[in-house]
């Protein structure tokens, strides 16, 4: 089989994979594909996007559409764009998107970039940038983080992105081995992907179902430069791989994931934490830098690099300066073992234990999607326009679990899980 035949083969399982067990598309719902409404899916995406197409009808879908974009005008506007002009937000694709949800149908986003896009531009200016998309974007964003629909975050290779992550290879190279690297997260390359994304979804089930059984007050990270306390509220609920969301569909969001997460209390957070992973954010990425937190709230940040873009997201609103999600990754996932960074938190956050700064998912917390925001606030559950993983775990953390009398348990030694299941 030519190469161009193999990679066409692996296209169409890989899409089948995320309409089937990402998505889970049911019989005459609808389906748009976007990345952000401030980007689109870029035309890099189209072949993957057609073959998602095609995979959702096949599925019983019932219409397809697309929001595509081209992330160069973000820089161009960027660049370009008289500077009272940036409140300017296209609310008809919010409009668009929230029709959807609204009905019930589905939402797929494809992460297509670069992860340098924005860099060398002025960080005070792309941060005021973000939060007006972060603003406008709520609607959208807090209809997924309560599971309103099926959705699901995948990805697609580009060019500038791949060769970010391999910059000694050609360009042509470098595309091909990101795109094998897709394949093989996502488990498309083995010979049923759907069977084997059931089984390892079981297995993910196994370590939540451990997690939750010790109902846990709070965890305990220690690590070169992390010593970090996180309290759990009462009711958290550990989650993995797949959810059920409010239209009545069983999905999974993240294609690759590891994880298994839940909310901490955004109150208990006590300590500092160093990031082990540069953080791609807004464009720029932010290296070497770590947290500091008092009474659940970030009082300090320290970066090597873009420290000012860093503050910028903490300083996005009061729920940005609090954390909204706690997950567990072993440091020898498949992802870690590939033995490179990604650029992109959707397959970093699945090489490392990870927490994220801002909105927690009201489906982490028992009963969370039917409390008013004050009541899940009170409960320990942070709200924010923000909801940004960074990576903190490797093979030197050790993690203990902390009850509620105080007595501890090992969860995590070296980096690696301390319990069988």
């Amino acid at each position: 089989m030519s190469s161009k035949k193999a990679h066409q083969e692996l296209l169409k399982k890989y899409a089948e994979a995320v309409v089937k067990v990402g998505l889970n598309i049911r019989e005459g719902q609808r389906l748009i594909i976007t990345y952000s409404v401030s980007r689109g899916v870029s035309f890099h995406a189209a072949p993957f996007v057609r073959e998602v197409a095609k995979a959702a009808y096949a599925a019983g879908a019932r219409y397809v559409d697309v929001i595509w974009g081209d992330e160069e005008m973000l820089r161009l506007r960027a660049e370009n764009a008289p500077r009272d002009s940036f409140t300017e937000y296209p609310s008809w694709q919010i409009n668009g998107i929230m029709n959807m949800i609204e009905n019930g149908d589905a939402l797929l986003s494809i992460a297509c970039i670069n992860p340098d896009l924005l860099n060398g531009l002025d960080t005070e200016f792309i941060g005021g940038m973000q939060k007006v998309h972060l603003q406008n974007y709520s609607p959208i964003s807090m209809a997924v983080s309560r599971n309103a629909i099926n959705w699901c975050v995948v990805a697609s290779s580009h060019p500038e992105w791949a060769q970010k992550i391999f910059p000694e290879l050609t360009p042509a190279k470098a595309e091909e081995k990101l795109w094998d690297a897709i394949f093989e997260t996502t488990r498309s390359t083995q010979p049923d992907p759907v069977a084997a994304w059931q089984e390892h979804i079981q297995n993910l089930k196994k370590r939540s179902k451990y997690l939750q059984d010790k109902n846990y007050s709070a965890l305990q990270y220690k690590a070169p430069g992390t010593d970090l306390t996180l309290g759990l509220p009462r009711g958290h609920k550990w989650i993995s791989a797949q959810a059920l969301a409010e239209n009545g569909v069983v999905f999974t969001a993240n294609m690759p994931t590891e994880e298994t997460f839940t909310l901490p209390d955004r109150h208990r957070a006590e300590g500092v934490v160093a990031a082990t992973f540069p953080l791609s954010y807004g464009g720029s990425l932010i290296e070497d830098f770590s947290l500091t937190f008092e009474n659940g709230r970030i009082v300090k940040v320290h970066a090597k690099k873009n420290e000012a873009i860093l503050q910028k997201l903490v300083d996005t609103d009061e729920g940005s300066s609090r954390l909204g999600e706690v997950a567990l990754v072993p440091a020898s996932s498949p992802i870690a073992k590939r033995g490179h960074l990604f650029y992109s938190t959707l397959f970093d956050e699945n090489a490392s234990c990870h927490i994220a700064i801002g909105r927690a998912y009201r489906f982490t917390l028992i009963g969370g999607e039917e409390l008013t925001e004050e009541e899940f606030v009170s409960a320990g559950g942070n709200t924010s326009l923000n909801h940004v993983d960074f990576m903190i775990g490797s093979p030197q953390m050790d993690i203990d679990g902390i009850k509620e009398d105080g007595t501890r348990e090992p969860v995590m030694r070296q980096g690696e899980w301390a319990f069988d299941t």
